[in-house]
């Protein structure tokens, strides 16, 4: 086609798959984390208290005491590619790169901090990507998670005269083909272990009590992933909630006082696994493997094992592809 004299250019037509995960800090300082955490915890998806009660809270005790104490944290898993979070999920999206064919471009973005999901939306429509997948990899759906990944695409998007198509990938907390990846990284890992464990803990990230009593799904997603992995494993599972925080009701059993009483019932060898997290990061290289670690052993625990993520495993990554590739189904290949 013949364009007229002085018009734009037009890119050639093109799918995207935008990838997201929860969030990181630019660097493991106390002001980067400070920035991160007020937009983290200023979502209203995330904590569910008018704001007029929370916002003076929030920028008094808890962003004038927690930026600190969470750097120490971040400093602890903070690698030469920067956070394990956004370094992992920056790979998956590597791995992903021309899965789908050649008019498909796949990218990564952060809700929270960098790269953002508008930065990213905007550069996919720039690069003619008529057609995106919004991807948060969240197995098990929350609101706090999932959707507030989904409302801030959709929020890009009211900001565009020409929006592209979108879709957005289900909660995959049942589904065959993580259920097997999981499944068989977790025999891997076991019996690479010098030890046999007593007992092996799924610990998912807590979420206040309320939510459930609201409506949310996220502990009936993570109680029949638990079912289905223990099933699929041959052995029970115990299930746990980590990462509490403030003075809510959480879902229980909490994971720290699991650990902490573990021990003292016999229980004295444990392996633990975080099937919530698409990703290893902050709440399970820190919290888990190394906070988890000195709690089990202080309360008299003699061997604990944490259990890597799918992170950008051949199984996860094989995984993915399976999922978003069914998602893009009628767009791929390219008409």
């Amino acid at each position: 086609m013949n364009l007229p004299a002085g018009h734009p250019a037009i890119p050639p037509r093109r799918i995207g798959v935008l990838i997201v995960n929860l969030g990181t800090p630019d660097a493991a300082d106390a002001k980067s984390v400070r920035r991160y955490l007020k937009e983290f915890l200023s979502d209203r998806r995330v904590v569910e208290i008018p704001q007029l009660l929370w916002q003076p809270i929030l920028r008094g005790a808890v962003l004038t005491t927690r930026p600190k104490k969470s750097a120490h944290a971040y400093q602890q898993v903070w690698t030469d590619d920067g956070s394990p979070l956004a370094a992992i999920t920056k790979a998956q999206s590597a791995a992903l790169q021309g899965a789908f064919g050649p008019d498909v471009t796949v990218d990564w973005a952060m809700r929270y901090g960098n790269p953002s999901i508008p930065d990213r939306l905007a550069a996919m429509k720039d690069a003619g990507c008529e057609r995106i997948l919004i991807a948060p990899l969240y197995p098990q759906y929350c609101a706090a998670t999932t959707a507030t990944a989904n409302d801030k695409a959709f929020a890009a998007l009211a900001a565009m005269r020409w929006q592209p198509a979108l879709r957005t990938l289900p909660p995959y907390h049942d589904d065959p083909a993580y259920i097997a990846a999981l499944a068989d990284t977790v025999r891997e890992q076991v019996a690479a272990l010098d030890f046999v464990p007593d007992a092996l803990i799924a610990s998912f990230h807590g979420m206040p009590k309320r939510t459930l009593e609201l409506g949310d799904p996220y502990h009936c997603h993570c109680r029949k992933t638990a079912r289905l992995l223990s099933e699929a494993l041959g052995r029970e599972l115990t299930v746990t909630f980590q990462s509490r925080f403030g003075p809510a009701k959480w879902l229980e059993p909490a994971t720290d006082l699991t650990l902490e009483a573990m021990p003292a019932a016999g229980v004295k060898k444990v392996a633990i696994l975080a099937p919530g997290f698409s990703a290893d990061c902050l709440e399970t290289l820190e919290e888990l493997a190394i906070r988890g670690r000195e709690s089990f052993e202080a309360a008299g625990g003699t061997r604990f094992a944490y259990l890597s993520c799918l992170n950008d495993t051949p199984a996860g990554i094989v995984m993915l592809r399976g999922l978003l590739a069914r998602e893009l189904a009628g767009w791929t290949p390219l008409s």
